[in-house]
């Protein structure tokens, strides 16, 4: 009987048509299952736990297949290590019931969006941050920046809840319920390191569910109240107006990553 495996994996989405697999486009999961069945030595078919849009980065996503394969599941990110890109890796996995499926389980999400305030783009962050052209977070003073850190928490902290977000859903879905449950919302400093040369804005968000292009549409209105054109006090209003055109832009696909899937074992 054939095992269902558990992977996690981790891309880069910049050259990527999204995850879910298109004709004449390359995906994320058209490579994974690419790489799986030369690996496995048979056609390989994976579901994955989410439906990432095109340019969107992913740090722990999962997925699942079912394979004939006697290769020990532990053994699979080393094995599929030789036939994957560089910009899709493997990092864990595991055996799991048949009955699991990657996306119907998940019972939350985290996602997190990356934001460069620079007048000047910088090189080694294109296509992984949303750059804004406003002053470096490095040279405004720490009042002012706790101020405006204060400031968009509190916007964010109005996502939290069970509400209808309807205001912050793109055209283009169809679902049965635009009501979503959101458990934290927070917006931090991430600081430079060796890879990052500069601060940047974290926007992070955990719920039950989010619909097409919420993140994106939540952190292009962060921005606004960032800039000062709306205030937090205006979050509560926009989401109870169920009206797109009162939330912020959708702030595009190169900030945005799925940090972490959440399921019930």
């Amino acid at each position: 009987m054939a095992r269902n495996i558990a992977l996690t994996i981790e891309y880069c989405g910049a050259n990527y048509s999204g995850w879910q697999i298109q004709q004449n486009a390359p995906t994320v999961q058209g490579a994974v299952e690419d790489a799986l069945s030369e690996l496995c030595g048979e056609d390989i078919h994976v579901c994955g736990c989410s439906r990432t849009d095109a340019g969107v980065h992913a740090d722990n996503f999962v997925l699942n297949f079912r394979t004939d394969s006697t290769i020990p599941a532990a053994r699979f990110p080393a094995a599929l290590s030789a036939f994957l890109p560089g910009d899709i890796a493997a990092k864990s996995a595991r055996e799991v019931p048949d009955s699991f499926h990657a996306r119907f389980d998940a019972v939350g999400k985290t996602y997190r969006y990356l934001i460069h305030l620079s007048p000047l783009p910088s090189a080694l962050l294109w296509q992984r941050v949303w750059h804004v052209k406003l002053p470096e977070l490095s040279v405004l003073s720490e009042t002012t920046l706790a101020r405006r850190l204060k400031k968009v928490n509190t916007a964010a902290s109005h996502f939290i809840g069970t509400h209808d977000f309807m205001a912050f859903r793109a055209e283009g879905s169809n679902v049965k319920t635009t009501v979503r449950t959101i458990l934290r919302a927070s917006v931090n400093v991430v600081p430079p390191s060796v890879t990052v040369p500069c601060p940047l804005l974290c926007f992070e968000i955990t719920g039950d569910g989010f619909l097409y292009n919420m993140v994106r549409i939540m952190a292009g209105t962060l921005m606004e109240v960032y800039k000062g054109k709306l205030q937090p006090s205006d979050i509560p209003f926009i989401i109870e107006s169920k009206d797109r055109t009162r939330a912020g832009m959708t702030a595009p696909p190169d900030g945005l990553y799925l940090h972490e899937v959440f399921y019930n074992f």
